[in-house]
């Protein structure tokens, strides 16, 4: 990897599981804004082409690194390497366990299972934070953005793995925010609350009925750039055929 000083950049943006639809977004909007970014998921063939894509859609600097949010040495090993391209100033943990669309009988689930949601949901934003907030302290700024759903605020029968994983993301990010925005960090939870389709910009059939990743991805954008005096902590994000 190049050092810092040979990319153009405002800095690092580390997104942390990434997909085709939010990851994908978040990704295109920050190398867009002229930051290099850095994408971070398990499967490093598809995050190598996805990066290829965005670095083409954005015209930026888009670096793919392999990550396993559920083992501490895995994240120490990919933050090595984000932390050899600059300083980052904005983490965007989005990483979760893949949640079954159907209920999960609670007997049914196994303590492997249910440690893993855990490690990935919540454990992974812990590890991923603490390599990021000495940088961040040391120069007084940087972002934290962690992705929530209405699992952070309301427990579901049927999917205690996820809701358990999400209401301790969200206790992390509400720990972090009173611990460290006298250091300059805003962190940020945001609730995403209903699905996410493909965007407008890439052909969205179902525009009325899913949530726009471009559009939350402006949101997250907004809230990096917030004004010290009037940060966000907490956003709650709905798609449009909730009813409210």
């Amino acid at each position: 990897m190049r050092p810092m000083s040979s990319l153009n950049s405002k800095g690092i943006a580390a997104i942390v599981g990434i997909g085709p639809k939010l990851g994908h977004s978040v990704a295109r909007k920050f190398a867009y804004e002229g930051y290099t970014v850095a994408i971070l998921a398990r499967d490093l063939a598809k995050l190598s082409k996805l990066a290829d894509e965005i670095a083409c859609e954005a015209k930026g600097q888009v670096f793919a690194i392999r990550i396993d949010c559920s083992d501490p040495k895995s994240v120490r090993e990919a933050f090595e390497g984000v932390l050899s391209l600059g300083p980052v100033e904005v983490l965007v943990y989005n990483a979760c366990a893949t949640a079954a669309r159907c209920p999960t009988n609670f007997m049914a689930i196994t303590v492997d299972s249910f440690q893993y949601s855990l490690a990935v949901s919540a454990a992974g934003a812990f590890h991923c934070a603490q390599q990021v907030i000495p940088g961040m302290v040391e120069r007084g700024r940087g972002t934290i953005i962690f992705t929530g759903s209405s699992a952070s605020l309301t427990g579901s029968a049927g999917y205690c793995e996820l809701s358990c994983g999400k209401f301790a993301l969200r206790g992390l990010a509400q720990c972090l925010m009173r611990e460290f925005q006298a250091s300059g960090i805003h962190v940020a939870h945001v609730v995403i609350n209903g699905d996410i389709g493909a965007s407008r910009s890439r052909g969205n059939a179902n525009a009325d009925l899913s949530m726009d990743p471009d559009a939350i991805a402006q949101s997250y954008w907004h809230i990096h750039n917030q004004d010290k005096s009037a940060w966000t902590h907490e956003i709650d994000l709905h798609a449009p055929n909730l009813g409210f």
